[in-house]
């Protein structure tokens, strides 16, 4: 995709941004960044694994970012720089083809603002936004459009909120967060006592906070409950991406990833650095090691040890994993095995 106003780097520039070797000519420019097998003649592109050659030989790009075994591959751009990892280069190279937009401070008309709340300049505050009374925003804070912050809340600086974020009262947000759009946080988690036969269940009142710690970032539609007596904590560094669900008093560590449509129930403790795949579910009250992983759809009814990788329902290791679905397709044919002996056997005695 072609940089907006024009922006271009050369080869040898971009050897120099990532602390790569350069191959072919310093000269060669960029001015976008595309997959190998939709780039152009002026488009930069990566190649990571020896899964993508075939897309690499027939590649238009003008400059390829390579790991140091595709540095002589034959066929393919001629132009490359040699790196490392050209996933972490790239981290280098889009910000300067592709900068993020300047921001314009200010508080639109239509904004509601409750009693004593404050903020530090500058901040941007869009259309229809409310606060309530005594909200702190921190410097450098953007709420975009139709935003609600309640009573209380406390944002620190750098935090970006994208459109339709609501932040119940007693949310605490750290620095340098980013909500995706129609994130809820701080809403009451689903706790109920059961009445005797007949009557309602009674719900039971969600006291506790939702603490966003620093350089989170939260996908759009994703819900994180306030704490039932406890809070509930998103330790620094973790990004959760889209519709996952955090119910209360859950405790997540820093630097966790968490994909989309991850289920997490009450009172479970992710402890720092935990990977859950895509439609992960974790039950009540468990501990999820540090470093582990769960891969997709993993359903997790037990605490995992640190450093392990389960899949599965119920989650199992990995590997256990594995056997057990080999096994389960190699039935089939001991089924089939099987049926032929009782045909045969039946044969016999006629």
């Amino acid at each position: 995709m072609t940089a907006e106003g024009g922006r271009r780097i050369t080869a040898g520039e971009l050897a120099g941004l990532t602390g790569g070797r350069l191959v072919g000519s310093a000269d060669v420019v960029g001015d976008g960044v595309a997959p190998l097998d939709r780039a152009g003649g002026s488009d930069l592109s990566f190649l990571v694994t020896r899964r993508y050659l075939p897309y690499f030989q027939r590649s238009q790009a003008a400059v390829v970012l390579c790991k140091p075994q595709f540095a002589e591959e034959a066929g393919g751009p001629a132009c490359r720089v040699i790196v490392p990892d050209p996933h972490v280069a790239l981290l280098a190279v889009l910000p300067v083809l592709y900068p993020q937009p300047a921001w314009t401070p200010g508080v639109h008309p239509s904004v509601v603002i409750g009693r004593r709340s404050a903020w530090e300049e500058p901040v941007a505050i869009g259309p229809h936004a409310v606060l309530g009374e005594e909200v702190r925003l921190g410097r450098n804070v953007r709420i975009d459009a139709g935003c609600v912050l309640g009573d209380g809340v406390q944002i620190g600086d750098d935090v970006r909120l994208y459109p339709q974020v609501v932040c119940y009262s007693g949310t605490v947000i750290g620095n340098r967060v980013i909500a995706h759009a129609g994130v809820r946080l701080g809403s009451d988690g689903f706790g109920y006592i059961l009445g005797p036969d007949g009557e309602l269940p009674r719900k039971v009142p969600q006291i506790g906070r939702c603490v966003i710690g620093d350089d989170v970032e939260i996908g759009a539609n994703t819900t994180i409950d306030r704490g039932s007596i406890d809070d509930t904590v998103i330790g620094a560094g973790t990004k959760i991406d889209n519709l996952v669900q955090v119910a209360h008093n859950v405790r997540i560590g820093a630097r966790c990833l968490i994909a989309a449509q991850v289920g997490i129930a009450g009172s479970t403790h992710v402890e720092d650095d935990v990977f859950l795949g895509g439609q992960a579910g974790l039950a009540d009250h468990l501990r999820i090691g540090r470093g582990a992983r769960v891969t997709s759809q993993g359903g997790v009814i037990g605490d995992t040890d640190a450093g392990a990788t389960v899949s599965g329902y119920p989650a199992r290791p990995h590997r256990e994993f594995l056997r057990a679905q080999a096994a389960l397709y190699r039935l089939a044919q001991i089924v089939d095995h099987l049926e032929a002996l009782v045909r045969a056997a039946d044969d016999s005695k006629r």
